[in-house]
């Protein structure tokens, strides 16, 4: 590091790189934690901030992209950052119309229904030019952060952005995405194609950008049964991680460490700890000691408290955070929930998971 505090990319030197040695698989002094969806409407002054302006004008804004992202982190001693953004700027990105709508969640007026739709869609290539504002909200928030944790990347796998472009919306069973699956096969890699095309350049964006780490987010990996998913989704999730290392190397920049977070995936743990990730991200159906012996010790885990844990008095969040990490051991672990923070839970139960996490976790390492 410069003599002036400065790092390589003349960003503030890094003071807490907790997360970041457990990501690589170094020992730590205690577990680090941050939560999925920590900047999000279970906060007073997120629900504030997002009032103004509609959800995708909040995403183009990097300023308020990265008021958003510090937010959780003046309440809470979290171990690392994640910006705020959202899966579908991508689909966005290739030229489909999104709304969010109010209560429903994101809509496609014009989904795509024929193969012939493909044809809509633009160059994967441009997509990263496109999407300058979300490398504007990283730079602007890596600033902001001046060195006190990292500052974590993410976009969504191509089947689970695929699933939002064919279905249009939410859906509890995914059957017109699935249905390509298996009455367009051809199609259905031709977008996952695109989609990673798309991916990798976004990605090595972020980091050119300043995220320190990348998360990939299969969040309907659940509706893939182990064919489907080792047709149709862990091939692209591997690309992916392959060509983003191969292409920060080329670009000259600083390997990062990867996180893959397939939802429901526990029938492919085995295939994602080969898949070239540093880091699993679980759910709270896996055991986490189960899930450690079937993944070896050659990879991280992160997870993987039941969100709806945090409903309960902080005495009984302080007990599951001990179990949860009594069971998955004091290293080559970050803790986490096991899916995103839902808009109404309480800060103050927040606070006492983050804080459980780090009381249990040095407990741990005296005995």
């Amino acid at each position: 590091m410069e003599a002036n505090g400065l790092g390589s990319q003349g960003f503030p030197e890094l003071k807490n790189d907790t997360f970041l040695r457990a990501a690589w698989g170094e020992d730590t002094d205690y577990t680090p934690v941050w939560c999925m969806r920590q900047a999000g409407r279970y906060l007073p002054e997120f629900r504030e901030t997002r009032a103004a302006q509609d959800f995708f004008s909040t995403c183009r804004s990097p300023e308020a992209c990265c008021e958003l992202t510090l937010q959780p982190l003046r309440r809470f001693p979290l171990d690392a950052a994640i910006i705020f953004s959202d899966i579908l700027v991508v689909p966005q990105a290739l030229g489909m119309e999104v709304t969010m709508v109010p209560g429903k969640g994101p809509s496609f007026p014009e989904p795509l229904r024929e193969e012939r739709d493909l044809e809509r869609l633009r160059d994967p290539a441009t997509v990263a030019s496109e999407l300058g504002y979300v490398f504007q909200a990283i730079t602007l928030t890596r600033q902001r952060l001046a060195g006190r944790v990292p500052l974590i990347g993410f976009a969504g796998a191509p089947w689970t952005l695929m699933t939002y472009m064919i279905e249009g919306g939410s859906s509890s069973t995914m059957a017109q995405a699935k249905r390509w699956l298996y009455q367009k096969p051809q199609a259905s890699h031709q977008l996952l194609r695109i989609l990673t095309d798309a991916l990798v350049p976004y990605l090595v964006g972020q980091v050119a950008a300043g995220a320190q780490a990348l998360q990939l987010f299969e969040s309907h990996a659940g509706h893939l049964g182990p064919q489907l998913f080792s047709k149709f989704a862990l091939p692209y999730i591997r690309d992916v991680a392959k060509r983003v290392k191969a292409k920060l190397q080329e670009a000259g920049l600083a390997p990062v460490p990867m996180i893959i977070f397939a939802k429901d995936g526990h029938f492919a743990l085995e295939e994602l700890a080969q898949a070239g990730y540093e880091v699993v991200g679980l759910d709270w159906t896996v055991a986490p000691e189960k899930a450690r012996e079937r993944v070896g010790k050659t990879v991280t885990l992160q997870g993987n408290l039941d969100p709806c844990a945090l409903y309960a008095s902080e005495e009984e969040i302080g007990r599951l955070v001990q179990q949860m990490l009594d069971d998955f051991g004091p290293q080559r672990y970050i803790a986490n929930l096991g899916h995103g923070l839902y808009p109404d839970m309480d800060p103050e139960h927040v606070g006492a998971f983050v804080d459980a996490v780090h009381r249990h976790s040095r407990l741990l390492r005296q005995n």
